[in-house]
């Protein structure tokens, strides 16, 4: 699986948590005792935490030097995350809150500005090879970097990318599938202060022209979150009730969540209402604070490595499934049958062109692998950029690969990458009378 790429400004995260039960003599503050600390990754640094929780692929870029905290950073990230360093000239932000019962009492912020160096060859190997991309911007200048901003108005036109600002951060890239400012932030940005709907909508509409995204989605927190894409009613999608007070780490949730689910080839409505669910589920068990008094879970596998662990049976497929219809349902039902997983390499819309022609495809990519998820028989689909799907296939190393069609193994060119590592070709005939290009020419 193509990986999630975390751009963004990490900063270490401390919690002092105590009991306070009595005050000062010296002055009129309480006294915290039996304190505990627990550090965390924050900012860039939790929300690819986060993303890690939903699969193993996850890169972060961000700013790190040879100091101290960021020599702790590596360290808190290294097990679950791949990190990337662009070039720092001070050490990252530190943040400390000091708690008594799990109440905060105090903030302390070390947040020496640092200048940010320039992206080299291996940010823009990662970026180039994303499945999607979050920006997870904090202020402290990794999203204005001159560089790193062309490289991410560059990947915006390729994958889905996400957005997730910051007040004193850099204006979003054109084309960003999904900005997810919260509520004070996206009213702050328009310079509005009623909160109701219709202004919530409004904010949300500028931003989307202002911007040229492709979708805004505003945060509201027990409210859930509005999604507009600038025409029509904008979408709510309303948030589970919970008892959880500490929010510190929802909105990273919630963007991790989006960017992972677009990267799989969700709809951005289908990405919003799940990611809304998981931020309520996060604040639900503590949120942030809860990630650093427990060991750190293990990542959710995916569902390739997950049988590969197992010893199980990869299947893959391929094509364009532009329109589905029976026959192709028919060849996935088989070809799942022959193994415990089944992974459908799916041709992107610029393949399908060269293909098929100017007029194709019906349903762009994203659409596609939303019908594809959908069905039972499937568990993960891969969109491949080539006319062959032998790159994807080295990649994928499926056990079986099976090809719908009148097709003879010795026609298929991937048969031979596919038996360079020991896998075998299968055939499976369709449904006949059933085409996508004979249900079009009916409806012309």
């Amino acid at each position: 699986m193509k990986p999630v790429v975390i751009v963004g400004d990490v900063v270490l995260d401390r919690d002092l948590d105590g009991q306070a039960e009595r005050l000062s003599p010296d002055a009129p503050v309480p006294v915290v005792d039996a304190v505990e600390e627990h550090t965390r990754p924050g900012g860039a640094g939790l929300a690819a935490l986060l993303a890690a929780d939903d699969g193993p692929d996850v890169v972060l870029v961000t700013p790190l030097g040879a100091d101290r905290v960021s020599r702790t950073l590596r360290d808190l990230l290294a097990p679950r995350v791949r990190v990337v360093a662009l070039p720092l000239s001070e050490s990252p932000a530190e943040k400390t809150r000091v708690r008594a019962g799990g109440h905060p009492l105090v903030r302390i912020d070390r947040t020496a500005p640092g200048a940010v160096g320039e992206p080299g060859r291996e940010v823009e190997a990662v970026l180039a090879d994303a499945g999607a991309v979050l920006v997870s911007d904090y202020g402290r200048g990794t999203a204005a970097q001159p560089r790193m901003r062309e490289l991410l108005a560059d990947a915006a036109r390729r994958v889905p990318l996400v957005w997730d600002p910051h007040p004193r951060g850099a204006d979003p890239v054109p084309r960003a599938r999904l900005i997810c400012p919260n509520l004070t932030e996206a009213l702050a940005w328009c310079d509005r202060r009623d909160d109701d709907l219709d202004a919530v909508t409004r904010s949300a509409e500028e931003i989307l022209r202002r911007y040229r995204a492709d979708g805004v989605v505003v945060t509201m927190g027990e409210r859930g979150a509005l999604l507009s894409h600038g025409s029509g009613a904008p979408q709510i999608f309303p948030a589970e009730r919970v008892t959880g007070r500490d929010t510190c780490g929802a909105g990273d949730r919630f963007a991790a969540t989006a960017a992972r689910l677009l990267a799989r080839g969700a709809l951005p409505s289908e990405a919003v209402e799940a990611a809304v669910a998981a931020a309520a589920a996060f604040v639900e068990r503590g949120a942030a604070s809860a990630l650093s008094q427990t060991p750190a879970p293990r990542p959710v596998r995916d569902p390739v490595a997950a049988v590969r662990e197992a010893g199980g049976t990869v299947v893959a497929t391929g094509g364009c499934f532009d329109v589905l219809h029976a026959g192709h349902v028919a060849t996935l039902r088989a070809a799942r049958a022959l193994g415990d997983c089944l992974v459908v390499c799916l041709n992107s819309d610029a393949s399908v062109r060269r293909a098929k022609g100017p007029d194709r495809p019906v349903n762009p990519a994203a659409d596609r692998a939303a019908v594809l998820n959908a069905l039972e028989c499937v568990d993960a689909v891969e969109v491949f950029e080539e006319d062959t799907p032998e790159e994807i296939l080295r990649r994928l190393r499926p056990d079986v690969w099976v090809k719908g069609g009148d097709y003879t193994v010795d026609r298929l060119p991937e048969a031979s990458v596919v038996a360079s590592w020991g896998g075998r070709t299968v055939v499976l005939p369709y449904l006949p009378g059933r085409s996508t290009t004979r249900i079009l020419a009916h409806r012309s």
